[in-house]
């Protein structure tokens, strides 16, 4: 079965500042996503779809390109502000739309069972085989989950999504949470979505179904985002949507900081001097 990872690439670090997807980390000019697709190439990925921004391709593929096109198969898909539902146009609006509508833009690049991930975190390798093998053999939508411990930056507080599960494992609610540090009230082990997630090609024909009734209810056009974590919690909730949820023992890496930054380039060149990479 052919399986295809689709890379959220396309908006801006606002507490970074600039582009934090293309900032090199790596011991040879890296960037956090070169990673991801070796993971996931290693994983059994066929392809890589990124989402980009036009104001962005260039740099993009003059940095990120080099190095993923000889390894994997490559799509980009385009992520602008008026792709929107047909009769449907916001003047003045300068916020990118969310990640549901960034899928959307996708849909042409993905036909197979398919994986989505952002561009600026590092997730590690026991996560990508999770995420293929369970593309490949779990008959639901499903969502790789980390333990909170393993998400939290030395440098300020992180927002996540913490995850409420059943006695079998299914999702049951997601709860974006801000202010999440280790003195959180949460067990360390509390497992959050990181926005890895796996789905059927089918998900992106129903984020464009709803996408009207969304655009319908904002009452800030200016600001409000179309999340794909909201839009599952919502088919969870409303629907009866059932998503797995299985857990890793990675510990994630990101750039929420600009003091992040070197946590980041040390424990990849750890990694890469244990023959990782």
């Amino acid at each position: 079965m052919k399986t295809t990872l689709v890379v959220l690439a396309a908006g801006m670090g606002s507490r970074f500042g600039g582009l934090k997807q293309i900032e090199p980390v790596g011991p040879n000019g890296e960037v956090i996503l070169n990673y991801s697709v070796a993971d996931a190439k290693k994983a059994g990925f066929d392809k890589v779809v990124f989402i980009i921004k036009k104001a962005i391709e260039e740099d993009f593929k003059r940095i990120v390109a080099p190095k993923v096109e000889n390894i994997i198969e490559v799509d980009y898909a385009y992520q602008e502000l008026d792709k929107l539902p047909e009769g449907y146009s916001f003047e003045g609006r300068e916020k990118p739309w969310g990640t549901a509508h960034a899928l959307m833009c996708a849909k042409e690049q993905v036909t197979t069972p398919f994986a989505i991930i952002n561009a600026d975190d590092f997730y590690g390798q026991e996560s990508f085989k999770i995420l293929h093998d369970k593309l490949i053999s779990c008959p639901n939508n499903f969502m790789v989950g980390y333990k909170l411990k393993n998400t939290l930056s030395d440098n300020g507080t992180v927002t996540r999504g913490v995850c409420e599960m059943d006695e079998n494992g299914i999702l049951t609610k997601i709860t974006e949470t801000s202010g999440l540090d280790k003195t959180s009230p949460y067990s360390p082990d509390t497992l959050v979505s990181m926005n890895m997630w796996g789905f059927k090609p089918e998900i992106i024909d129903k984020l464009i179904q709803d996408m009207p009734a969304f655009l319908d209810g904002m009452t800030n056009p200016m600001k409000e985002e179309y999340l794909l974590p909201s839009m599952i919690d919502e088919y969870i909730r409303k629907e009866g949507m059932k998503v797995n949820v299985f857990d890793t023992n990675e510990k994630w890496y990101g750039v929420t900081y600009k003091e992040d930054k070197q946590t980041v380039v040390d424990a990849l060149a750890r990694m890469t001097a244990e023959g990782k990479y």
